[in-house]
């Protein structure tokens, strides 16, 4: 089996030691993601409801690298700061989503890199 490294200009670059993403067999495992610009690296909006809209935009854009988009992915991670932001996240977040949605976990963290208010991560199913 192996293993691909995802990396697109598209979405933000690790700002760490990780990649975007691996695609390893059929699956893609997508790093977090935070509301942060692929051009600037600046953190986008102040609101829940503008920093996820960037983070779906940047979860599409690996989406996208690995051949795929938001119909097949089959598990999503979300990290909220504050669990009062649940509903508007809810609302922005099914947007990116069609008639199905991935199974998911969401919780409230004490803290997000670089104290943002929502990060992402997803996995998706690449077989045909």
């Amino acid at each position: 089996m192996s293993i691909k490294t995802i990396a697109t200009a598209q979405a933000p670059g690790a700002i760490g030691p990780y990649v975007q993403g691996k695609i390893v067999g059929d699956f893609l495992f997508a790093s977090g993601q935070i509301p942060l610009s692929p051009v600037s690296g600046d953190i986008v909006g102040t609101t829940i409801t503008e920093q996820t809209e960037q983070v779906m935009k940047n979860v599409a854009a690996i989406l996208e690298a690995a051949g795929t988009n938001f119909d097949n992915v089959i598990k999503t991670t979300c990290f909220l700061s504050d669990m009062a932001n649940f509903v508007p996240f809810n609302e922005t977040y099914a947007k990116s989503f069609g008639a199905e949605f991935p199974a998911r976990s969401a919780v409230e963290v004490a803290r997000l890199p670089k104290d943002v208010l929502v990060e992402v991560e997803v996995i998706a199913y690449l077989g045909k």
